[in-house]
Formats: structure tokens, sequence, C-alpha cells
């Protein structure tokens, strides 16, 4: 990890440093598409996120209109529990609906290891029941390009954990007719509607934009300073003439990582002088790795992350080696006050995937006694042995990814 003089706010340039309670320097809560850094085993802050990014908090008021538009009696746990947690422009989605209009999903992955991990599924399984309760279509970029720019991988590498990490993607049991899935090394040069809209957006930008908002060095590659115009170009459904018959003016709503954002301002920025919608937005918070929620999980460190391909029995190492716990600092402590659950990860990771709430409070009641790290895993492990099982009937991946899908 850098250090603090080194980690930089890529919209200012300036250090991310500044006094804590006992006027020590601390870095500053700061997220983009590359970079995570909190001095707070909580995690980031993120109401000062929100304020600093310019979205708008999901509070309840929105999440009452949400269940009557979509006409559902409760939302997905994700959203009650406060994961998925900003947006941009939901109203208009929602706006869309009440008049009988359509609206497209749209969200992504980028390969860079074998298999997904954990917080790979959080924006798949929430847009998966966006796509069941509104009868969306859905259009996934599997972004091998960036894969390929931004790690030290060969481009044959890239392609094979591409494919693999689809076969995860649709094992989730998306809509087969309404679903499209596509790579763009493999899918951008074939589409004519995605070249021009690309051309549309790179135009609308200069280097010096693309530089101070996106925050690249002299020492990074081209490629990767044109890589965001390619994340952006499928929030616009003139990407896509063949799935949406021409029509531009389709409204695109976004479920992903609140560390996706940046790119998206870009593409909402261009949208009114190309004359498109801008797409709307849905943040989620950042999944946590095993050794708290001051990172990310990431695929770069192994031992932060659980993979779908993981066993059972490396599951369980996982947990009882590096997990974060919240027990307290002695045992006198613990007996006294039970465990911290707003930093213990396993608990934590329960609140993703638990979807019954009355279990998840008396998990929450029973304030983590002593031995009971290893019981919080069980639920989640039995989450991956489902989903693996469903990937073994799904590696049919031409049914999803075929140029001639039309909803």
């Amino acid at each position: 990890m850098a250090s603090e003089k080194d980690v930089l706010d890529t919209s200012t340039g300036k250090p991310l440093v500044a006094a804590d309670q006992n006027g020590q320097n601390a870095v500053e809560d700061f997220v983009d598409p590359w970079n995570v850094h909190t001095s707070s085993m909580k995690g980031v802050d993120y109401d000062k996120l929100i304020n600093k990014f310019g979205c708008s908090a999901i509070d309840d008021s929105l999440i009452e209109r949400f269940k009557r538009v979509a006409n559902v009696e409760e939302v997905h746990p994700l959203l009650r529990r406060g994961v998925f947690f900003s947006h941009r422009d939901l109203h208009v989605i929602l706006d869309c609906v009440e008049k009988g209009q359509k609206f497209y999903l749209y969200t992504g992955h980028c390969p860079s290891s074998d298999a997904m991990h954990l917080g790979h599924l959080i924006p798949f399984l929430f847009t998966k029941w966006l796509q069941e309760v509104f009868d969306a279509p859905l259009i996934i970029q599997i972004a091998d390009d960036e894969g390929y720019f931004c790690n030290d991988l060969s481009l044959e590498k890239v392609k094979e954990m591409a494919v693999e990490n689809i076969k995860d993607i649709i094992a989730m049991d998306f809509h087969q007719d309404k679903t499209f899935i596509f790579r763009n090394l493999e899918y951008m040069g074939q589409s004519i509607g995605f070249q021009e809209t690309l051309a549309r957006i790179k135009k609308q930008d200069t280097f010096h934009k693309n530089r101070s908002h996106f925050g690249f060095s002299d020492s990074d590659c081209m490629a990767k300073l044109l890589f965001p115009y390619n994340q952006a170009v499928p929030s616009f459904s003139s990407a896509f003439p063949h799935i949406f018959k021409g029509k531009t003016d389709v409204p695109c709503l976004i479920p992903c990582g609140i560390d996706q954002d940046l790119y998206f301002r870009m593409a909402r920025d261009v949208a009114p002088q190309i004359k498109f919608l801008k797409p709307s937005l849905m943040h989620s918070k950042l999944f946590p790795a095993l050794q708290g929620a001051k990172a990310k999980m990431s695929a770069s460190d192994p031992n932060s992350a659980i993979f779908l391909t993981d066993t059972e029995k490396q599951i369980k190492k996982k947990i009882n080696k590096y997990a974060y716990s919240g027990g307290r600092d002695t045992v006198k402590e613990h007996q006294e006050k039970g465990g911290d659950c707003s930093v213990d990860i396993p608990f934590q990771y329960l609140t993703y995937f638990e979807e019954n709430d009355e279990q998840l409070e008396k998990i929450r009641q029973l304030k983590l006694p002593p031995g009971y790290l290893c019981f919080a895993g069980d639920d989640t492990e039995q989450q991956f042995f489902d989903h693996l099982k469903c990937q073994e009937e799904f590696n049919h991946i031409s049914r999803f990814t075929c140029k001639n899908s039309n909803f």
C-alpha cells in the first residue's frame, strides 16, 4: 500500500492527509476504480462519500416509492439493509416505469482472476432481482480490455479468465432471452453502433479533462487512458442497435459499486452534448476484505478474498485464519459487551447473504460470543456451494453472448 504522502485524490492531485482526533496524520477516505483508502476498521464513511461525489442517498421515502412502482411488498435485502445506499437519478427510472415506458439494465465485470470472488457477486445479485421485478433487458459488459491494460497478464490469459468469469455470471440464472453478455475485445470491432457511440463520446472529451478526471499519470499506457470511454458506451442504447432496434432514447439503470461511479460521471457529463439520456445509477458499498473493511476484497490478494472455486476446506481456513473478528480486546470486555458486529467480517458477510432478517437479527443479538466466528461462515459457505452447482449447469455461454440477440 502506498504511504500516506503518496496517496493522492485524483480529482485534486492533493495528498489525502488530514489530522485525526489526536492531531496525527491520517489518510482520508478515498475511493476510485483502482484504489480504496480508509483509516477506519468500520470502512469508508459513505455519508461523506455521498457529499464528495455529489450523488444522493437512498432514503426511506425513495424505498417506499420503489416498492409502489415495482409493485413489491418488500425490496431486496441488499437495498433495505443499505448495501445499495446512493443513486443518481433513480427517480427518472421510476418515472419511466410509472409511464409504462421501458428501460434497460447495464452492469459489468473486469476479469482479473480465474474465478470471481464474493465482492464481484454483489452487483449481479441485485441486478438479477431488478431484472425479475421490472422484466427489464440486461446488458453485461466483460471488460477484458481493461483486464489486459491494467494487469500484468497475457492477452490469452485474460481471454481465458473472461470465459470462466462469464460462466460464473450465467450461473446466477439471469433471464436467458433478456440478457446479452459481451466481451469488449470480441464485440467492439463487430458493432457499428458501439463504435459510433464511442466516437461521439471521445469527441466531447479532451486529454486534459481525461487526466484530471481519472488521475492518470505520464507512465500509464495510452490504452488505460482510453478504456473509460469503452465502459461508458453501454450506458447508451445507441450502442446496441440489434437489441433496441435503433432506438437511442432508451433509459439505462446501472447497478454498480460506488468505486465505479467515476466512469459514469463522465458518461453523464457528455450525454447532453451528444443528445443522449443520462444513465441512472444505484451504488453499492464496497465488499470488505477478510482482514477488515479498511480494504475491499480484491482478486490481487488471494488471502483477502473468497473465490467461487474455493473448496469448503479452503473457505473455513480463510475465515478462521484471516477474517477480522469483532471480539473485544480482553475476554472480560467481550463477556461484558459482547462482540462488535460493525467490524466483525463474518457477520458483515452475512448482512449480504443471509436473506432472512429475523435470522440476521437473532445472530446480531447473540453479540458474537466466543466461538461464533466459525458459525458465522456456515451460511455464507452454503451460498458458494449452491452457486458452484449452478455453474456446472450453465457452461454453454453462447446462449447469452450471441451477437444477434434481440429483446
